[in-house]
């Protein structure tokens, strides 16, 4: 899974050279809201990536466990089958055998139930890695938006911009407390 990244800093910096220049008050307080939506855009955008990564570990953890469920379920089939044939020749079959195949069975039901955990935490984690990247990119046309406003010097385009910030902030207390 892709990092998701915030390149505002060229925007970012031409919004607070034409605050400088402007004449107009309205003009620096959109440089100081851009520059608040900047550094939120950045900690969601690291918060996002934080969950992709969890994501992709608990997948991949996941894996693993479901490859030992099979191989366990592979050594409890042999074991079985030798015994059967054993058994079949008449000959005696170890009891370590026996206890064996149901040690692989009760080992099979708890990695079946760790596996199905791990898949559940990856999936969360996924979930919220898309609802946390939904913010990211709001904080980013939330930026370009007030960009424009500050080049067309009209300020409807910033209220539009605060408009989409707030859902940005919606997305991402949403991705906070999942």
């Amino acid at each position: 899974m892709e990092e998701i990244e915030a390149p505002i800093e060229a925007v970012h910096e031409h919004i607070h050279e034409a605050a400088e220049h402007a004449k107009e008050v309205w003009i620096g307080r959109v440089a100081l809201f851009t520059a608040i939506v900047a550094v939120i855009a950045a900690i969601s955008a690291l918060l996002a990536g934080h969950h992709s990564n969890e994501a992709m570990i608990s997948q991949i953890k996941a894996s693993d466990t479901w490859s030992l469920y099979q191989a366990k379920g592979v050594k409890a089939s042999i074991l079985s089958s030798k015994m059967q044939i054993l058994e079949g020749l008449g000959k005696k079959n170890p009891e370590t055998d026996a206890e064996k195949v149901e040690s692989y069975k009760k080992e099979q039901e708890e990695l079946l139930h760790k596996g199905k955990e791990l898949e559940a935490e990856s999936e969360h984690h996924l979930t919220t890695h898309e609802i946390l990247a939904k913010s990211v990119t709001l904080f980013q046309v939330a930026i370009a938006i007030s960009a424009v406003a500050v080049l067309t010097r009209r300020k409807h385009f910033w209220l539009v911009s605060i408009f989409f910030s707030a859902v940005g902030l919606f997305f991402l207390f949403q991705g906070l407390f999942r």
